[in-house]
């Protein structure tokens, strides 16, 4: 029976802090965000304000999203304020904050939003290969 090594608890610190770090960059390139996602991530989104259905997806559907981003926000940023980690894994307590710069939907350009979120994610060989994560949204405007 062969076991995975468990990374170092800096090294999954600098994972996790890079990866915040990307995601909130509208600029970032997307092969940057890309290198740092295993090839079989898997993110679970539970149900919020944005995604009422919740989600779960995959390398490309990340990638996606991030575009969408970038076409919807005029800017955001993710403030991570503390991290925990127990081996591969790291519990994460973030407060994301955006712009809206394109009207879509009920979401008029302009409009501030900003959520307080709970993040589990897993590290493996450098990237991020699991995120379980919890988003709370204050009501828009």
């Amino acid at each position: 029976m062969s076991s995975t090594p468990i990374p170092r608890t800096d090294a999954v610190l600098e994972v996790v802090h890079r990866y915040y770090r990307l995601a909130g960059d509208l600029t970032a390139a997307e092969e940057e965000l890309g290198a740092l996602l295993h090839p079989d991530v898997r993110i679970v989104e539970h149900p919020n304000a944005i995604t009422p259905s919740g989600a779960v997806r995959g390398w490309a559907e990340t990638l996606q999203g991030h575009r969408s981003s970038r076409a919807l926000l005029r800017e955001q940023e993710f403030v991570v304020q503390e991290v925990v980690v127990d081996g591969a894994r790291a519990a994460v307590r973030a407060h994301w904050r955006a712009t809206v710069g394109a009207t879509r939907g009920p979401l008029t350009a302009g409009t501030r939003l900003e959520a307080f979120i709970a993040s589990f994610l897993t590290v493996a060989d450098g990237r991020i290969v699991e995120q379980e994560t919890f988003d709370c949204y204050p009501p828009f405007g």
